[in-house]
């Protein structure tokens, strides 16, 4: 079946197959090392995700690096703000990250390469392109690409930029996404980047945002690779600048194909701390939620429309959730019937419609309708074929952990107040345990536990 996925660049659907080899070179955006990711970055994490296991669901091997972008201005900001080093500020965001993309069944990238970690690439692809002529040093010693340059500037946010003003310097990595200045390559340091910074040809300072992803992305997947993607938001300047600043060096063609996810809202209005509607995951599971029920909820709607992401939605996904396990516990394996082949096969026609997650989870119930209607004998490779793609329906069932001394203590303290018909205390343990990420569930033989998948 042929895959099929919008690009940005020519901004229609376009067949896609790797390059050569059946090795799909794929870059993902990753974050921004200065706080805990929200719930908007991971529905970006997590649509790539989605592409990833599709890709891998036909046949391909992928390799995947996602970046970490540990030196800008935010992470500068806040290491000197906190008097520690930048290294130590980033590292807590960097492990919680990890975690995250764990808590939420993300499959792990081959390559996940610091910023810090790659100056001398950078600094030798600035080089190359001052060597060209694409950039030039100022006279502060940073060093700016020439956007009038580099013929084409603007074909993937689809802006004419000949008609456009683009003299001014954009100094700094947190711009007006509007203006079509001249980019910093390198920029020179400044008492404010404290200890920060690296000796360069064109005296002290550290890389421009932009510059980062270039040259990590062609150090391990070449010149020329498969796929990048990110959040829209980093369609223009960022990905743009990727371009102009690989192509410029390289004189090829830089990525084949860009995918670019759409906003996240909650409950309707963008997300905003002054909103009181700002959530990182770890904000979603102390409510009580489960990554589990986060992850179904980031990938039930097309990667490509804005996702309004409310509480009912998480209601939605734990009955929708209990509905999938009802009938996974009668499915066996063996032969599979015929019904159960031909919701496998819409559920592969829908992945391979650019990501087309809706209409996969509708096949994915008509399967559950049908196994409850007419069992579940040799459906269970079914379920677990399409949840290759979707990463919920057996999210974490493998892993089987033994009860924590404290959880015990507590079902214990419960098991009293409930003989005691104290339900108030009953009701506030059964919360306390849920924060700590375990589910109680009574019934006639009294109360069980389960961690929080």
């Amino acid at each position: 079946m042929t895959m099929k996925v919008f690009n940005s660049l020519s901004k229609k659907e376009e067949p896609f197959a790797p390059a050569a080899d059946g090795t799909v070179g794929l870059y993902t955006c990753g974050p921004t090392v200065y706080n805990f990711a929200h719930i908007g970055n991971f529905r970006a994490y997590v649509f790539e995700d989605i592409l990833r296991r599709t890709l891998e669901f036909n046949g391909w091997k992928v390799r995947q690096v996602q970046n970490l972008t540990d030196v800008d201005d935010k992470t500068i900001r806040g290491a000197n703000a906190a008097g520690v080093p930048l290294a130590d500020y980033t590292r807590p965001y960097k492990d919680a990250f990890f975690a995250d993309l764990k808590t939420l069944n993300v499959e792990p990238a081959e390559v996940y390469p610091a910023a810090t970690d790659h100056i001398p690439e950078m600094i030798a692809l600035v080089e190359k392109l001052v060597e060209k002529g694409f950039a030039y040093k100022a006279p502060d010693g940073s060093v700016y690409f020439s956007v009038r340059k580099f013929p084409g500037y603007g074909r993937l946010a689809h802006i004419d930029f000949d008609s456009q003003q683009t003299g001014a310097r954009c100094a700094g990595d947190e711009y007006d996404k509007e203006n079509a200045g001249d980019f910093a390559l390198w920029k020179a340091w400044e008492p404010s980047d404290g200890p920060v910074g690296w000796d360069s040809p064109w005296g002290r300072g550290r890389p421009g945002w932009h510059i980062e992803c270039s040259a990590m992305s062609m150090k391990y997947l070449g010149e020329t690779f498969d796929m990048h993607t990110g959040g829209i938001d980093n369609l223009f300047p960022h990905h743009e600048n990727e371009i102009a600043q690989a192509e410029a060096a390289t004189g090829k063609p830089f990525v084949r194909t860009w995918m670019h996810c759409a906003h996240l809202k909650v409950n309707g209005e963008k997300m905003s701390k002054s909103l009181g509607n700002f959530f990182t995951l770890r904000d979603l599971l102390a409510k009580g939620w489960s990554g589990r029920e986060i992850r179904y909820v980031l990938i039930n709607a097309h990667y490509r429309s804005s996702l309004n992401f409310a509480f009912d939605s998480l209601e939605d996904a734990r009955k929708s959730l209990r509905r999938i396990d009802e009938a996974t516990a009668k499915a066996t394996d063996g032969e599979k019937p015929e019904w159960a082949l031909r919701h496998l096969d819409d559920f592969s026609a829908a992945v391979n419609d650019d990501l087309n997650i809706p209409k996969a989870f509708a096949a994915l119930f008509e399967l559950v309708r049908e196994t409850n209607s007419k069992g579940g004998a040799g459906v269970l490779g079914v379920f677990k074929r399409m949840d290759e793609v979707l990463g919920v329906v057996f999210f974490g069932k493998a892993a089987e952990e033994d009860v924590p001394a404290e959880i015990t203590a507590l079902l214990e303290k419960r098991a009293e107040a409930r003989k005691a018909k104290n339900w108030a205390e009953s009701d506030a343990l059964r919360d306390e345990i849920a924060k700590a990420g375990w589910t109680v569930k009574d019934s006639k033989d009294g109360q069980s536990v389960s961690r929080r998948i």
